[in-house]
């Protein structure tokens, strides 16, 4: 496919470029992407990344896809080390990075997180649809990979626990407007924990309605942009405590926080 810039794509379509040195790979991606009854409506774009990393930041630069994807490189894991090079120079990218592991890995896992990426697939058994599909909720701002870190206790608690000493050592730049009501401090928490609207409402015994109207709320008092930056600044603040290590009778799921574009819809 010839190189185009942003400009000449339809805007329509999500656009994701394959970043690998191989072109084999690019290639054997493009096909797993677009096999099956109903590939889905993206462009995609190919790049090397060259020696150091910055050819493909050039190339990510002057075509703005809307995802990444990017090889692990399993076992020396050399990839994640692009993936910080480019969430440092490019912190609005969204990356799906691609594990050959064969093997659940937690510390894995873990470090793909601390990459910074919006997804992570394991090549070993996935099938062409949730390829699609984590493209396509990564390319419309969502972190699929949320999902699998939530369901490892153990991977969830390591990456609060960093994400807790990452900020106390930001300077507490976002005031509280005003302070939250208990109900609204509850469904701060149920948020922190996962929990979608439906099952909230389902929680407290009220109407969806009403929990996104507190929602609404809880975004206007923290002056945060979407759910995911309310618990940041709820954790940053004290509203929101981290979980214990995972065990016991008190094992949960919490999301992840993740950098955010300003879009308070998102979470209505």
């Amino acid at each position: 496919m010839e190189n185009r810039t942003r400009e000449r794509w339809d805007m329509s379509k999500p656009v994701v470029m394959i970043v690998d040195e191989r072109p084999f790979f690019r290639v054997g991606i493009r096909g797993f992407l677009l096999q099956g009854e109903n590939p889905p409506e993206i462009d995609i774009l190919e790049c090397d990344h060259g020696d150091d990393g910055t050819e493909a930041i050039a190339r990510i630069s002057a075509d703005q896809p809307d995802v990444l994807l990017l090889d692990i490189g399993y076992p020396h894991l050399g990839g994640l080390d692009l993936a910080k090079t480019i969430v440092r120079a490019l912190p609005g990218t969204r990356l799906v990075l691609v594990s050959s592991n064969p093997r659940d890995d937690d510390d894995e896992i873990f470090e793909v997180a601390k990459a910074g990426a919006s997804g992570y697939l394991r090549s070993k058994g996935c099938a062409p649809s949730e390829f699609a599909s984590t493209m396509l909720r990564a390319s419309r701002g969502e972190y699929p990979i949320n999902d699998i870190v939530a369901s490892r206790p153990r991977v969830a608690w390591r990456v609060l626990r960093r994400f807790q000493e990452m900020t106390t050592s930001i300077r507490q730049e976002d005031d509280i407007l005003s302070p939250l009501t208990s109900k609204e401090s509850e469904i701060l928490g149920l948020v922190a924990e996962g929990s979608q609207n439906k099952q909230i409402a389902g929680v407290l015994g009220v109407s969806e309605q009403t929990v996104k109207n507190h929602i609404s709320s809880i975004l206007r008092k923290l002056n945060a942009n979407d759910r995911a930056h309310a618990v940041v600044l709820g954790m940053r603040k004290g509203l929101v405590p981290i979980p214990p290590a995972p065990g016991g009778d008190r094992r949960r799921a919490w999301v992840i926080p993740q950098p955010s574009t300003p879009s308070r819809t998102q979470l209505n």
